[in-house]
């Protein structure tokens, strides 16, 4: 699968999480503890706010670990919203438009698993897309294509209403052709201000995802980390797996969730698919 990380804060420079760390997005590239693969190299991609509504990208089918690009950017680059991904491919070609994360507009939208017997449903799946949206899609993945479902489905509107609606729909057309299991997700979508994450599988054994404990209570755990002093008490990350081993500062995000991160605050929910 991949391995992805989103922050929402004080700005900050990217290799902070990317590089710096000593089990950073760019370490579980190489050597992942809790993903399915251990090697995380077909591809990566960034996407960040700055200055303008929409979103920056850079992406590349290099592995992480070996873009001298990133390590250069990432170090100038300071953003208080930003998305990472490194990716394995499940079976999808590996290139440029098959990186994450995904934009539209001013959303980004990046995701680690797969739907299950995602060839035999494609062109039922693509044929849901809005066909305004539909010139859109630039790539080849399950992912890419779940993106645009959601868009489909109300995005703009109400995120965990469009997700509830574009899994849903994935596994009602699984079902009827046969195939168990459909949806495998933790999926990370901002729209510049807020960020939502969600962890769901058909089978109830999702993929690890984790969220930051408060920076108050890091601080307090924790007074000689200098990181924790120099960003501000609404940081938040939400993480694949921890890039540092600290006791008490990740909580596991529970089965079948979803949450959202606004102005430092995070609320967390059941998420149950609904039929579109």
């Amino acid at each position: 699968m991949c391995r992805w990380i989103a922050y929402s804060g004080s700005p900050i420079a990217l290799d902070e999480v990317l590089f710096k760390p000593s089990y950073s997005l760019v370490v579980q590239s190489l050597k992942s503890r809790k993903g399915l693969e251990a090697t995380n190299g077909d591809g990566f991609g960034v996407g960040w706010y700055g200055k303008r509504p929409e979103p920056s990208l850079y992406r590349s089918t290099a592995p992480a670990w070996n873009d001298r690009n990133l390590r250069e950017l990432s170090s100038e680059i300071e953003s208080p919203l930003f998305l990472a991904h490194v990716r394995a491919s499940t079976g999808t070609a590996v290139q440029q438009t098959n990186c994450h994360p995904f934009r539209h507009g001013r959303w980004l939208f990046m995701h680690n698993g797969l739907i299950n017997g995602f060839a035999r449903i494609k062109r039922e799946l693509a044929v849901a897309v809005d066909e305004a949206l539909y010139p859109c899609i630039e790539g080849t993945t399950d992912s890419e294509m779940m993106f645009f479902l959601a868009l489909t489905f109300g995005l703009d509107a109400d995120p965990p209403a469009a997700v509830a609606r574009m899994v849903g729909h994935i596994e009602g057309l699984a079902k009827a052709r046969g195939i168990e299991n459909a949806m495998q997700m933790t999926l990370a979508i901002s729209d510049g201000k807020r960020l939502w994450v969600f962890r769901y599988s058909s089978e109830g054994k999702s993929r690890s995802l984790f969220q930051s404990t408060d920076i108050r209570t890091l601080r307090k755990l924790y007074p000689d980390v200098p990181a924790f002093r120099s960003v501000s008490e609404e940081t938040r990350l939400v993480v694949s797996e921890p890039f540092v081993d600290l006791p008490g500062a990740w909580n596991e995000v529970e089965e079948s969730t979803w949450g959202v991160i606004e102005d430092g605050v995070s609320r967390f929910k059941p998420f149950a698919p609904v039929a579109a």
